[in-house]
């Protein structure tokens, strides 16, 4: 993948950043080395390599998974100033 000035040029519109002409040819250049980097990893042989969550070998922190009924509503409106039949009254804002 390549990036003209014209690409630049969309993306800093687009990301609201202000670039003269001089900046969008150094930026072109500066993403096509990034680009070519990039375009590199495709070629490493990653077969039988295991994605990670961490550079360290670690086991993730799992609770079990529970089905639970809920019926908390009265303990979850308990601290309201105003409720009316388990949802919370608040003050009209519109007119």
């Amino acid at each position: 993948m390549s990036v003209d000035i014209s690409t630049v040029k969309r993306v800093a519109r687009l990301a609201r950043i202000a670039v003269s002409d001089d900046d969008a040819e150094r930026m072109t250049g500066e993403l096509n080395t990034i680009l070519g980097f990039v375009e590199q990893l495709n070629e490493v042989d990653v077969t039988g390599v295991e994605p990670m969550t961490s550079v360290t070998p670690m086991a993730m922190k799992k609770r079990e998974d529970l089905v639970t009924d809920g019926d908390k509503a009265d303990d979850i409106v308990a601290n309201a100033p105003a409720t009316e039949e388990n949802f919370f009254l608040v003050p009209k804002v519109v007119e």
